[in-house]
This record gives C-alpha cells, sequence and structure tokens, in this order.
C-alpha cells in the first residue's frame, strides 16, 4: 500500500516530470528549418488547388445557372 502523504505525491509527481522532460529530443535548427520550409510550400500547394477548385465551381454553377 502506498503510504506517502500528499505533499509526497506532490514531489514524486515532479521528479517523473523531470524524468520524463529529460528523455526528450529537441529537434536540431536545421531541421526546424526544413520543416518549416515545406510546411509553407505544402500550405502554398493546397491554397492554390483549392482556388483552383473553387474557381471552377464558381464558373460551373454560373454557366448552369446563366448569370
Amino acid at each position: 500500500m502506498n503510504s506517502k502523504t500528499g505533499i509526497g505525491k506532490f514531489f514524486s509527481f515532479i521528479s517523473d516530470v523531470r524524468g520524463e522532460i529529460d528523455k526528450i529530443v529537441w529537434p536540431s535548427r536545421k531541421e526546424v528549418t526544413i520543416t518549416t520550409i515545406v510546411v509553407f510550400i505544402m500550405c502554398l500547394i493546397a491554397s492554390l488547388f483549392f482556388a483552383l477548385v473553387d474557381t471552377a465551381w464558381y464558373r460551373i454553377v454560373h454557366a448552369i445557372i446563366g448569370n
């Protein structure tokens, strides 16, 4: 049975958190830069794709409706 008091559980929790933080592997500056560039490029491609699809649907609907 666990006989820790509330304050003992708190310090145990803090100790566990520190142990988990030590396991974190942070990316290098180069990895972050490359990933950021890839995200921007993918956002640009997606925005162009959706702009083209939106324009196509706009023209199709207006051709059908006749406005």
